[in-house]
């Protein structure tokens, strides 16, 4: 029984990360908060699916269907796509229809099924077009720049283009860090310290609350399957 995921970087400035992944034998997996839209694509059967998956607020637990394979695409905050809101898409998704082994269907248009080294290939194409855009202040302030604009501004471009306020992104990819740090076997006294946590209560809340883990369980590797890079 075994749910496998590989992540790898992308050298595209419109993509946080592209994974892959195989499931045998599991049903359930601790789905973790994250502060990505993005495409994830499965074979199950020999029948193909598609579908968006949205920004996610807090922990779940999440269906894995049965011998599956995977290929997923996780944008970078502030892209997102043009016909779509996406406040609506926070801790949801939507399935795309038309689709086979070959092909989906999104915005409107028909686009080639991305394998594992394809991912640039099909963000680049979608960006041409249009379909997916990128605000430039939010790009600007996640660089850490300071636009020329208010603040309110700012809060409200943010919460357009990701969904999410500038806290909640920064307190998710936070405890992410951290989950990652304790999977690693780092102690939580250097994890609280490197990462500002007022006090290891502080970081356990923020681990039940986005991980779904204990700091234990996360250095044992128990808990079961758990989406996490």
């Amino acid at each position: 029984m075994a749910l496998r995921l590989q992540t790898r970087a992308s050298d595209s400035s419109w993509i946080n990360a592209v994974w892959t992944g195989t499931s045998t034998g599991v049903a359930e997996m601790t789905s973790v908060a994250t502060v990505c839209w993005g495409l994830v694509f499965w074979e199950r059967l020999g029948t193909a699916y598609a579908a968006i998956t949205g920004p996610e607020t807090r922990t779940s637990a999440a269906p894995v269907p049965e011998g599956a394979s995977f290929v997923g695409i996780d944008f970078a905050v502030g892209t997102s796509l043009r016909a779509v809101s996406m406040p609506a898409l926070v801790d949801g998704g939507a399935e795309l229809p038309d689709t086979t082994r070959r092909t989906f269907r999104l915005a409107g248009a028909c686009w080639e099924t991305p394998g594992p080294d394809d991912a640039e290939a099909l963000v680049d194409r979608l960006v041409q077009s249009g379909a997916v855009v990128r605000d430039p202040i939010v790009t600007a302030v996640r660089r850490g720049y300071r636009p020329s604009v208010s603040q309110r501004t700012v809060e409200r471009r943010f919460r357009a283009a990701t969904g999410l306020t500038q806290g909640a992104v920064r307190q998710v990819e936070r405890v992410r860090e951290a989950a990652a740090l304790l999977a690693a076997a780092t102690p939580v006294a250097d994890v609280v310290s490197r990462l500002e946590y007022v006090d290891e209560p502080h970081l356990a809340r923020a681990l039940r609350r986005y991980v779904g883990r204990t700091a234990r369980q996360l250095r044992a590797g128990a808990g079961g399957p758990i989406a996490l890079d």
